[in-house]
């Protein structure tokens, strides 16, 4: 049958089996240039949190190896994206390289019973908040991941560590958003980018290079960026 001819219901919901006009050299171009470009912005993003928070980034490492080291945990927090984040550092530290020191930690939002039952019966501003009650303990670190820095739920969770007195680190990006004009975060980190997908790419840098810094102050290695 030919094109003319087909159902197009069909070719709304088969559009390869119809002929599709042949791409351009210019797309073509343009679609090989949008990685590079995308690639080179976070670089810069990457170099330009290095140069502001490089010395906070080691000290805030050496902080969390000795709360680690005392027995302490890290308990992470994060809505959406950032909620998968926050299971990547979790599992970084479960589940480290050969040779690294696995640490305790745990993410949560991974019981979803909890977090729904919390949702439903409290309210979602508190989902954290009421976990970190249950659950923390002086020597615990409490880090929130969020690309705008405005969560209800992580600023009430990081503010209730705070004042239990556990350390708290916020990752945010924009310009930090309430978890970095509030007082609630020991560390705030601060990706300043407006696009999402390179403020996450670039926390995605610094909780890695925080989790291995971790590894190398307990190995005896110099923390350094």
């Amino acid at each position: 049958m030919s094109d003319s001819g087909r159902d197009p219901f069909s070719q709304l919901l088969y559009p390869m089996l119809s002929s599709q006009p042949a791409a351009g050299d210019d797309l073509v171009l343009e679609l090989a240039r949008a990685p590079l470009e995308k690639s080179a912005e976070s670089n810069r993003l990457r170099v330009e949190m290095l140069e502001e928070f490089g010395d906070e980034i080691v000290t805030t490492a050496e902080e969390m190896a000795v709360a680690f080291d005392r027995g302490g945990r890290l308990l992470a927090l994060g809505n959406g994206g950032s909620a998968t984040s926050a299971a990547d550092m979790v599992t970084e530290l479960l589940v480290p390289p050969p040779g690294g020191r696995p640490i305790p930690a745990l993410c949560l939002t991974n019981d979803i019973a909890v977090v729904t039952g919390i949702g439903n019966d409290i309210g979602f501003g508190d989902v954290f908040l009421r976990q970190i009650i249950a659950l923390g303990r002086p020597d615990d670190v409490v880090l929130a991941v969020s690309a705008s820095g405005n969560s209800e739920n992580l600023v009430r969770g990081l503010g209730e560590a705070r004042r239990r007195g556990m350390s708290t680190i916020a990752i945010c990006g924009y310009d930090g958003g309430r978890l970095a004009r509030e007082p609630v975060a020991d560390h705030c980190f601060i990706v300043r980018s407006s696009s999402v997908h390179r403020i996450q790419e670039v926390q995605m840098t610094l909780y890695h290079l925080l989790s291995e810094l971790v590894q190398r102050a307990f190995g005896g290695e110099p923390a350094c960026v």
